[in-house]
């Protein structure tokens, strides 16, 4: 096992959706660095009736086994952020495993693609669900823990360039990643007297399983004159963005690098956000 000392030693990440994909990139990252890590995922089919496959439990295991490759601790729990319940039960195993929490990073999140007038009433209120009031079930979960530490902290809801722009098809999606903006920008002001800082990141589209969507392709080629914004010039061509890209971003404005840094959205997309 590696033992590596950095940015994050001693500290204490919660990460959501972190059986894969995104997720799973933080907390190994985050580990890398000398973080314990609290991983919380559904592992479960969320949406009905979308291409991409859900997480599962030996995914989860597997972010476990990564974090412990780097020498650190991990509390593993499925658990699905529309259930506080279980989002307090994870917080407090791993609180109480660990002594603190420092970072919290509200990762986990769900899409489909409909035209904002056809989509399926179920799927309107789970992307919500998930999406919106699961990060703020993560927030209530996991912020009295930091408050109550008194060692400040730094919170990052992952968004989506969606939440800087329109996207056709993704009226939902895209109505709850801005939402994140505007809770962000609330919950900055409420929490800085405590020295925690809140931010939200932007990424455009991810090499991963839900980044790699059969359904994108699908409406691209139906419907090629309002699908522009996922097609559009980009200043810098570089294909997707890979996990790491995100990352390097989520560990520089969770670490002590940016202290002076809070209520900012922060587009790691290419630019395609640009306007």
């Amino acid at each position: 096992m590696s033992r590596n000392e950095g940015r994050f030693e001693g500290k204490v990440v919660l990460i959501t959706g972190a059986a894969r994909g995104q997720g799973r990139a933080h907390a190994r990252r985050f580990a890398a660095e000398g973080a314990n890590i609290i991983a919380v995922d559904a592992c479960a089919p969320i949406l009905p009736d979308v291409a991409y496959e859900a997480a599962t439990e030996e995914d989860l295991h597997e972010t476990a086994r990564m974090v412990e490759k780097e020498g650190r601790g991990i509390v593993a729990h499925v658990a699905d952020v529309r259930n506080q319940a279980a989002l307090d039960a994870a917080v407090a195993e791993g609180v109480d495993r660990f002594g603190r929490l420092d970072v919290i990073v509200a990762n986990a999140g769900v899409a489909s693609y409909y035209r904002t007038w056809e989509v399926p009433e179920e799927h309107w209120a789970i992307v919500l669900d998930v999406n919106l009031t699961g990060v703020w079930r993560t927030v209530k979960a996991g912020l009295p823990a930091m408050i109550e530490a008194g060692n400040g902290g730094a919170i990052t809801f992952i968004s989506s360039a969606a939440g800087l722009r329109g996207y056709s098809y993704l009226g939902h999606y895209a109505a709850t990643k801005h939402g994140l903006v505007g809770l962000m920008r609330s919950l900055t002001l409420e929490v800085g007297q405590y020295d925690i800082r809140v931010n939200t990141i932007h990424p455009g589209a991810v090499d991963t399983v839900m980044g790699h969507d059969p359904d994108v392709q699908r409406i691209i080629a139906d419907d090629p004159r309002t699908t522009g914004a996922y097609t559009g010039q980009r200043p810098l061509d570089g294909g997707a963005q890979k996990v790491d890209d995100i990352s390097n971003a989520l560990l520089w404005i969770s670490s002590d690098e940016a202290r002076m840094v809070t209520g900012i959205t922060l587009p790691i997309d290419a630019g395609a956000a640009m306007r």
